[in-house]
């Protein structure tokens, strides 16, 4: 994936992840910036456990990018000591 199709997958999973945590928008970079590192890490544990991570600009990805996501802003809360 290019580094376009990143960014907007991280954006939407930032988004969609922080209102599913019910943490609200972090503002619109840090959004970005913990959806692509989502992106990143739910990649790592999904192929680790199921052996297929982001595949592209898929729906798949997205779902993968999401829990990702949710995973990244949980960290992110409680290293920053914010309440979710």
């Amino acid at each position: 994936m290019g580094i376009i199709a990143w960014i907007l997958l991280g954006l939407i999973a930032g988004f969609i992840g922080s209102r599913l945590m019910g943490a609200g928008g972090q503002g619109l970079l840090m959004d970005i910036v913990l959806g692509i590192v989502g992106a990143i890490v739910g990649g790592f544990i999904f192929s680790a456990v199921l052996g297929v991570g982001v595949t592209g600009f898929n729906l798949w990805s997205l779902v993968v990018a999401v829990i990702g996501a949710m995973i990244a802003i949980w960290g992110y809360h409680q290293i920053t000591g914010k309440r979710l």
